[in-house]
This record gives C-alpha cells, sequence and structure tokens, in this order.
C-alpha cells in the first residue's frame, strides 16, 4: 500500500469525535430544568415515566447536543483560534460532517418530539428553531451577547422547565406561579451563558463576535453576569415567602449567599475564574431551582 493511501483523510468520523461534538458536559442543565417542571407542576409521577424519560432525553442528549453541534459547525473559524482542539479545525470531523451531525440530530429530535403530543413537539420545534438561530446566519444572535445569552438562557432553562410541565398536565399550561419562575431561572441563565464567553474573547474580537466580554471589557461583562444571576433569585425568594414557603425561600437564600461568596473569587480575575466558578458556583444556582420546583408542588398539595 503506498504511503498516498496512508496519509489519505478519513471519509468518515470516529465515534468519539462525534461524542465529543455534541458536548455531553453540556446536556446537564435542560435535562435538570425539565425535571424541574416536572417537579413543579404537581402531578404525581406514578404513571409518567415513560413520558419523564422520553422528555429528558429529548431535552439533552438530543436538542441540547443538537445546538452544540450547530454552534460547532458554524463557529468552526472561531474555534481554530479559540480551541483549535476542537473536532472540526483539529480535521478529526472531517469534510461537511460537523453539518451533516447537526441536520441528523435535528431530525432524530423532531422524531422523537412526537412522542410528547403537539405541545411537547411544539416546544421542541421552538427549542431547535432557537439553536438554529442562535449560531446559524443569517441570524446569527451569537453576535450579540445580550440577544444570544437570552436565547440560550431561554431554551436552556425556561423553555425545558414549561415543556416539563406542559408534558404533566397532559398539554395543559403550568400554573402561572411555575411559568413565572421559569422566566426567572431563564434571565439567571443569561449570566451563566456569558461565563461560556470568557474563554473565547481573543477569537471572538478578531472574528467580530459581540459577546459581553468583548462589548464590555471583562470585568464589566463579568459583573452584568453576576447581576444576572443573582437578582432573579432574590425574586425567587421573595415569591416563595409570599407563597408561604419560608423554609424554601431559606434554602434558596443560603444557597444564594454561597454564590455570592464565590462570586467575589470570580469578579477578581474573570477570566482565570470563569470555568471554576461555573464547575462550583453554577451549581448552587441549579439546586435552588430545585428547591423552588418542590415548594411549588407542595403548593399544589402533591407529595414531595
Amino acid at each position: 500500500m503506498s504511503s498516498t493511501a496512508h496519509a489519505a483523510p478519513a471519509q468518515f468520523p470516529a465515534p468519539s469525535a462525534i461524542t465529543e461534538l455534541l458536548k455531553p458536559v453540556t446536556w446537564f442543565p435542560p435535562m435538570w430544568a425539565f425535571s424541574c417542571g416536572v417537579i413543579a407542576s404537581g402531578v404525581p409521577l406514578a404513571g409518567h415515566w415513560m413520558l419523564i424519560v422520553v422528555g429528558v432525553l429529548l431535552s439533552g442528549p438530543l436538542v441540547c447536543a443538537t445546538s452544540q453541534a450547530v454552534n460547532d459547525w458554524f463557529d468552526r473559524h472561531v474555534d481554530a483560534i479559540n480551541e483549535p482542539h476542537r473536532p472540526i479545525p483539529s480535521g478529526r470531523m472531517p469534510g461537511r460532517w460537523g453539518l451533516y451531525v447537526a441536520v441528523i440530530w435535528t431530525l432524530l429530535s423532531l422524531a422523537v418530539a412526537t412522542l410528547l403530543g403537539p405541545w411537547g413537539f411544539g416546544a421542541a420545534v421552538v427549542g431547535l428553531l432557537l439553536a438554529w438561530a442562535y449560531s446559524a446566519p443569517p441570524l446569527r444572535l451569537k453576535r450579540n451577547g445580550w440577544w444570544g445569552c437570552l436565547a440560550c438562557g431561554i431554551c436552556y432553562e425556561g423553555l425545558a422547565w414549561v415543556t416539563g410541565g406542559v408534558v404533566m398536565a397532559g398539554g395543559a399550561a403550568p400554573a402561572a406561579a411555575s411559568l413565572l419562575l421559569a422566566a426567572l431561572y431563564s434571565g439567571g441563565a443569561h449570566g451563566i451563558m456569558t461565563l461560556n464567553d470568557f474563554k473565547a474573547i481573543e477569537g471572538d474580537r478578531q472574528m467580530g463576535i459581540g459577546s459581553l466580554p468583548v462589548r464590555l471589557g471583562v470585568q464589566g461583562a463579568a459583573r452584568v453576569a453576576c447581576l444576572f444571576m443573582a437578582l432573579p433569585q432574590g425574586v425567587v425568594i421573595g415569591l416563595l415567602l409570599h407563597w408561604g414557603q419560608p423554609l424554601h425561600a431559606a434554602a434558596v437564600a443560603a444557597l444564594l449567599v454561597g454564590q455570592g461568596l464565590m462570586m467575589r473569587r470570580f469578579l477578581r480575575d474573570p477570566v482565570r475564574q470563569a470555568l471554576w466558578y461555573s464547575g462550583f458556583g453554577v451549581p448552587l444556582f441549579v439546586s435552588g431551582m430545585m428547591v423552588s420546583a418542590f415548594a411549588l408542588r407542595g403548593l399544589a398539595g402533591a407529595p414531595a
């Protein structure tokens, strides 16, 4: 066999490259938010386990994974600067396979979404549209950090939460309290999404991506991210007290205090500490989401 044959590029990506493209580590937030919506619905879990499993899979390994593949394809030139080891710029995802995977996962997500009824299917369609709008031209919402983070926050947290409630209620709209908490935590997720942009400042600046660290500077973006994460939780604490759930309010407050202490370290050096805060501060944020969901379950009179 000639040396030319040995040097020929691979025609198909390795399974490991596809897995890396779909970024399993990012699937947790929407899966968690869907579960929060399930809990907040107040509907007994018995008899709904198949819907719950399908919804969790749709939220994470399908719709969220699709968004990651779409983003990597349309960000391949930015990643060549910021993260050249990623599957596409490194060549481990040859040709246009990054785009093919994004399309295949979109169609697979739509097929699975049909199992959740018309409302579940509609939510999946909205989530997929946001995923493509965030990364793909002509909209490419990520070019503006304000709109891009908002789209991600809605898709990852609010939409997934509402979908969980809708699926459990057989298509009925969730209670107003659940919708309000979903909206508040979507706003908080805006700040979480900003954390991801601190690692990509140089490439974003060169490629014209107006992330908040590029638009506002490192310190300005860090302060805005902290405000977006903290203020909605403060409102949640007030609402839980108003709804007669003081123990749940106290738990969310304690989690917020823990985040505040970590934010001080993050603000001292946002570029270096953004990943650290994502790993240790964000889990406190999402824990508060579940505490709030159980508070609503208690209001509905359902067993915890």
